[in-house]
């Protein structure tokens, strides 16, 4: 399984870093676009919809994202700190911060279709958006994001390995611990510290602390709701299309939660400094 992921890795990491530096924008609107039609196929899994539910969600997914895309591209157009979005970007962090949290709580699971297809969107679409705008704005300003995650994802799970003994949601995730937490926020402090050092806006770094923060615990959250999915749709893995790994959901968990939030705050830190 470790050489599985390694090897995945090895191959993936330096074809999405190519993509994210090299690809021009339309293409770069293929593969988000591409990534959430996969995703909504393991969303469709998940959620457990027949066949043409399945189908109806996959092709409007594709319609309501491609829509999106174009929309968001002509924004930026103008002003890559365009504020056209907000309003989804805002509704995707009122979902993480208000609805998620009592999912995790009551862990109710609810079956019918189209509540499942809205979620999938409040998921899918606000990250694709966020992943494209923030590379607009500068493809360093996006990979320090999602770096934020990685760093948060990987000290969580080797303080959890070594010091954990509180578990965070023993019926949910029962291998995440709070220990595995604190780990996390402590090393995110430290690498916001290191972004400061050479970031010459200083409204953006004062910022900075408290976003990285936010944007780890926000990916904590996003984490434990899918592993809730995941337990409800009895799979260990949202896929199989990467190895070692699960599919492209396990992989961007965290970042669904995560980078809506980054691409309003840094709108918003723009429009302030303006």
């Amino acid at each position: 399984m470790l050489k599985a992921r390694i090897l995945t890795a090895v191959v993936i990491l330096p074809l999405f870093l190519a993509s994210i530096f090299y690809l021009r924008d339309i293409f770069w609107i293929i593969v988000l676009l591409a990534i959430t039609t996969i995703g909504s196929r393991e969303w469709s899994r998940l959620a457990q919809f027949s066949v043409r539910n399945t189908i109806l969600f996959m092709l409007l997914t594709v319609f309501i994202g491609g829509e999106l895309l174009f929309l968001l591209w002509d924004a930026t157009q103008n002003d890559v700190y365009s504020p056209n979005f907000t309003t989804i970007y805002l509704s995707s962090l009122i979902f993480w911060v208000i609805a998620v949290p009592l999912f995790l709580k009551q862990t109710v699971s609810i079956k019918h279709p189209i509540f499942w297809m809205l979620v999938g969107w409040i998921v899918l679409l606000p990250t694709c958006l966020a992943l494209y705008q923030l590379r607009v704005i500068s493809p360093w300003l996006l990979l320090g994001f999602m770096a934020t995650i990685w760093i948060s994802d990987t000290a969580a799970y080797f303080t959890g390995r070594s010091l954990g003994k509180r578990k965070l949601a023993p019926t949910i995730s029962p291998n995440k611990t709070w220990e595995g937490v604190a780990g996390a926020l402590i090393a995110v402090t430290v690498y916001a510290l290191a972004w400061t050092i050479w970031q010459p806006n200083p409204t953006f770094a004062f910022a900075l602390i408290p976003i990285l923060l936010i944007m780890a615990l926000l990916g904590i959250i996003g984490d434990l709701y899918e592993s809730l999915v995941k337990r409800q749709a009895g799979v260990k893995d949202s896929g199989t299309l990467l190895p070692g790994h699960g599919g492209i959901l396990d992989r961007i968990d965290a970042l669904t939660s995560a980078l809506p939030f980054a691409i309003l705050t840094t709108i918003l830190l723009h429009s302030s400094s303006s």
